[in-house]
């Protein structure tokens, strides 16, 4: 016999994994159930380096808060697919460097949303709301959204590793021009997406196995069609880049093989 812990939402089906949960995973956490171990470990046999990408993918992230709060000036900061809580939030990167600064998370699992509650109950300046990055209306109807969110003044809005899981080109499309609609001048748009180019037979296994067992769908995109997601917006120097490659802290955090991150 088995005891569930506490923390578990009663809602969570624990036998379908959830990119959210094998995410954690990967990063070392411990909120994560059997299914999200078993897909971690498939994916992982396909590609050992992953772990590290994931890791990288965390790294760009931090980056991509410290210049918006450091050198770009925001002050808010919607973080759309912001997973289960692990170190470096966006809260944490950005509150470090302005008190003040403002931020809602937004995921669809529960775990992600209960142990962000738990992480956020003491921050006035951050919040997590439960809703579905398809649903971008929602999102930014939302009370939570609205009551800490100044969509007059300039937002970060952060799609870090999740449009890839809105497979069909012309949705996400569609999501994004919502999202956009939103914003006000001056605001800034952080993408990263899974990019089959440098990898293709790779990428395809990968899409082969990840659909197979976790619940949401993946699509690799090629470079081109993501840098068709950022219309309406001026690209960054150094544009659209490995991870590994934007705004490195140092140059020796370039490998020499940036692809594979």
């Amino acid at each position: 016999m088995t005891v569930e812990p506490g923390w578990i939402p009663p809602e969570t089906d624990i036998t379908k994994a959830n990119i959210a949960r094998v995410y954690d995973y990967w990063l070392g956490g411990d909120h994560n159930f059997q299914a999200d171990r078993e897909a971690a470990h498939t994916i992982l046999a396909l590609d050992p380096n992953f772990r590290t990408a994931v890791r990288a993918n965390r790294a760009f992230l931090g980056r991509a808060v410290r210049f918006l709060a450091n050198q770009a000036g925001i002050r808010q900061f919607l973080d759309i697919g912001s997973g289960i809580p692990t170190e470096n939030n966006v809260h944490e990167v950005a509150q470090g460097i302005v008190p003040a600064s403002r931020v809602v998370y937004v995921d669809n699992d529960d775990v992600a949303v209960a142990h962000s509650r738990l992480m956020l109950n003491a921050n006035p300046d951050a919040t997590v709301i439960q809703a579905d990055l398809r649903e971008p209306g929602k999102i930014l109807a939302d009370p939570g959204t609205q009551l800490l969110l100044d969509f007059s003044k300039p937002i970060a809005l952060l799609l870090v590793a999740v449009l890839h899981f809105v497979p069909d080109d012309d949705r996400a499309a569609d999501i994004l021009a919502t999202l956009r609609g939103a914003l006000s001048p001056g605001s800034y748009l952080v993408i990263c997406h899974n990019c089959r180019d440098g990898q293709p037979d790779l990428s395809t296994s990968f899409e082969n196995v990840y659909n197979s067992r976790v619940t949401a769908q993946l699509r690799f995109r090629t470079r081109d069609e993501i840098a068709r997601l950022c219309d309406g917006f001026t690209i960054l120097d150094p544009g659209l880049v490995w991870l590994p490659q934007w705004r490195p802290d140092s140059p020796d955090d370039v490998p020499a093989d940036p692809e594979k991150y």
